[in-house]
């Protein structure tokens, strides 16, 4: 008879391939860190909230090591390698145009508009990874309603912090800077949308998108902005970067949708960070009870 090879293996015990990338990530986290440790700063008096419990969460090391953030390198640890030098401080935000009092705010200020909230959201990336991160903020619509809105206001257009001194990895990315996304006012003005000020019960580390980020759970990823420094509200749909760069991948609204496919790949599965099975896509992330309504009557095969 005809022995087992015993280097034939079955395809379930292959290592997937995107823990394979991340094992330095893996291997150094084992390891002491004492230099990131100290690098972290606590956030006090955060209020717990019952948004995501019950969700297994991302480990940290893998939230803050494996991220897209193209102005410090397109490879998904290259923003922890090369955000470390990104100043923070001073930082302010201007909040401008179709609003009765523009405004520009310091960060520092910015932390004190409204209570700090924990809320643990699902994040699901367009090329199939998804998350659940523990993210620290208060909503949008607190700093929006500071420069009350004014008639004209439809959409919400966000400008990215751009310092190609700071971001040198920035020239090799393929897509024009400073980063610009933008929303509906409606979407903006959503509960569930937040401005994320950190994690995991700390300040936000730079790679995550420091000192200030957007996060709209029930969209894909790269409608979450990082290091903003602008907000304008605009009568007409503002351009977004994706969107400029690619119309056909990357529509407006971006909204996660399993029954619409990316051109290049099928959005109907997922694989959660450190789990070997893909799991179904929910439509809109699984937040649709929160926020189908902003979508009816729409085709959500041509606005995608």
């Amino acid at each position: 008879m005809r022995g087992r090879n015993p280097f034939s293996l079955p395809w379930s015990m292959v290592t997937p391939k995107h823990v394979y990338l991340s094992r330095r990530r893996v291997l150094a986290s084992l390891l002491p860190i004492p230099a990131v440790a100290a690098a972290t700063q606590r956030l006090e008096g955060i209020r717990k909230t019952g948004y995501g419990q019950g969700e297994k969460l991302t480990p940290y090391e893998a939230v803050t090591g494996y991220n897209n953030f193209y102005e410090f390198g397109t490879g998904k640890e290259d923003p922890a390698r090369n955000a470390k030098n990104l100043r923070t401080r001073p930082w302010t935000v201007r909040v401008e145009g179709e609003v009765l009092k523009p405004r520009t705010f310091d960060i520092d200020e910015v932390l004190k508009l409204a209570p700090l909230e924990e809320r643990i959201y699902r994040h699901r990336c367009v090329e199939g990874w998804s998350m659940v991160v523990p993210w620290i903020g208060f909503p949008l619509a607190e700093l929006l309603k500071k420069a009350e809105p004014n008639s004209n206001a439809r959409f919400v257009a966000f400008e990215s912090f751009y310092d190609p001194r700071q971001m040198p990895q920035a020239a090799w990315a393929g897509i024009p800077f400073p980063y610009m996304e933008g929303l509906r006012l409606d979407e903006a003005m959503h509960p569930l949308t937040l401005l994320v000020v950190g994690l995991y019960g700390e300040i936000l580390p730079n790679q995550n998108g420091a000192p200030l980020r957007l996060i709209v759970p029930w969209k894909y990823g790269f409608k979450g902005i990082k290091s903003i420094v602008r907000i304008r509200l605009v009568k007409n749909q503002p351009p977004t970067t994706w969107n400029l760069a690619n119309p056909r991948e990357y529509g407006f609204y971006s909204n996660v949708n399993p029954q619409v496919d990316h051109p290049r790949w099928s959005q109907a599965k997922e694989r959660r960070i450190g789990e070997l099975f893909k799991r179904d896509t929910l439509l809109f992330n699984g937040y649709g009870n929160e926020v189908a309504h902003l979508y009816e009557g729409m085709d959500l095969r041509k606005y995608y």
